[in-house]
């Protein structure tokens, strides 16, 4: 009998399933696929990556890069493999997607804590456990976490398409990132005003896969499939992820009306995929408009873009800053089912699962961190947020704000983000000081 169950193998289940582990519990983690697949998923490696491959910008500027200096602090597996299974993305965190899947694999499996079953669960565990399902939570399961947890929300998200390097046009793309910032890391497809509009104009006419009962509300903002963008008005796209700011063109010293990015998809550089480009296309009409593209007139298609419906809880509503059910059960929820969005937060919730699973297995008492943390203010908006909650991302909202004068100085934007990330890693390094005492 374990002393610790967790359901999931995605990066939260993975990283629930090896704090508690680590911690000295017994592990039972179940994983339905490869025996089962999911609509996005592709293979049976633990923690795939389904979207993007990037884990957000690694600035301690960026709230995205003080959760994951967070996570590293915190002894997280999945960011130890993502630090060692990073291509060149500028100053993002771009992952090489299958080796990052396979080392956290390779390590779950490796602990001899820890059990692996591949097979669906159906049911709700008994004793300790940590539900990490993910937003494609299979039905039988889906049905009795209601049961518990009351009406379900969802929202639509996507993936971009990943393309072949070798069947690009390096006649017509350049390398280079924004501002010159890191190494430049990204394939970058120039347009001039007249390509731009012909293209917007297929975009936004072509045909869209069907969904089962797809409502055209309940899009995620911060994932939104290119064409939804481009619906929004002519010149929307080269004012967001076809922005040309920053990156001229090395052949003309200009920047041109609009660019697609292609960031490196494998430790290889075999293969790409474009940037912001989620998209519910079908697939020959993917073919079709994103060839219309300079330097992807003949693209070879690794992976067409899809979208699916991801489902969470109202976590505002049932769980504990814990991660725990509020009716006291040892039951636990983590990843984007509790209503965060993105790898990295997924994996944060992980982390507060499976800490507190196996404390409550110990005969102790779950911890919240610290609301300055950013983890730990996540969690605190997620499970308590009046109103109806939306799939949320880290963000310097969350965290308290610097100020913004010193010494009669007026602070920047940049330098009252980097203090208010010292006030989280300081806030974090004293809470582990005191566990550590304790």
């Amino acid at each position: 009998m374990p002393d610790v169950t967790v359901i999931g193998g995605g990066l939260a289940g993975s990283e629930a399933a090896w704090q508690a582990a680590e911690a000295g519990c017994r592990v039972e983690l179940w994983e339905m696929r490869p025996v089962k697949q999911t609509p996005a998923h592709h293979t049976g490696l633990f923690a795939e990556l389904v979207c993007s491959n990037s884990m957000g910008n690694l600035s301690l500027s960026t709230a995205s890069g003080l959760l994951k200096e967070e996570l590293r602090r915190l002894g997280s597996v999945v960011l130890r493999c993502a630090d060692a299974s990073s291509v060149p993305a500028g100053g993002a965190l771009g992952l090489a997607r299958e080796d990052f899947s396979r080392a956290v694999t390779e390590a779950v499996e490796g602990h001899p804590n820890i059990e692996v079953v591949r097979e669906e669960a159906t049911e709700i565990p008994d004793g300790p456990a940590v539900i990490a399902t993910g937003p494609l939570t299979s039905d039988a399961l889906a049905e009795k976490i209601t049961a518990l947890s009351g009406e379900r929300l969802y929202f639509y998200d996507a993936a971009s398409p990943i393309l072949f390097r070798d069947s690009l046009d390096d006649e017509k793309i350049y390398l280079a990132s924004r501002y010159g910032k890191g190494e430049a890391a990204y394939l970058n497809c120039p347009m001039d005003e007249e390509e731009y509009y012909a293209f917007v104009e297929a975009l936004t006419t072509a045909e869209l896969a069907p969904i089962k009962d797809f409502e055209e509300n309940m899009y995620f903002e911060g994932c939104l499939p290119v064409e939804v963008i481009a619906s929004r008005g002519p010149d929307t796209l080269r004012f967001g992820p076809m922005k040309p700011v920053g990156l001229p063109d090395p052949r003309t010293g200009e920047e041109p009306f609009a660019v697609v990015q292609l960031r490196q998809d494998d430790a290889e550089g075999h293969l790409f995929n474009m940037v912001g480009f989620q998209t519910r296309l079908k697939w020959g009409e993917q073919k079709r408009v994103f060839r219309m593209i300079p330097g992807l007139e003949n693209a070879e298609f690794a992976r067409m873009g899809v979208m699916h419906r991801n489902t969470y809880i109202k976590a505002n509503h049932t769980l504990e800053a814990t991660m725990r059910l509020r009716t006291g059960e040892p039951l636990f929820f983590a990843g984007q089912l509790t209503g965060v969005e993105g790898y990295v937060e997924s994996t944060a919730m992980g982390y507060i699962a499976g800490v507190n699973a196996a404390r409550v297995a110990r005969g102790e008492e779950p911890i919240e961190l610290p609301r300055e943390t950013m983890i730990g203010a996540l969690a605190h908006y997620i499970t308590t947020k009046d109103g109806t909650l939306q799939p949320i991302n880290s963000n310097w909202g969350l965290v308290p704000p610097a100020p913004k004068k010193e010494n009669g100085r007026r602070l920047g934007r940049q330098e009252r983000r980097e203090r208010q990330a010292q006030m989280a890693l300081a806030a974090l390094d004293e809470f582990l000081g005191v566990r550590a005492a304790g």
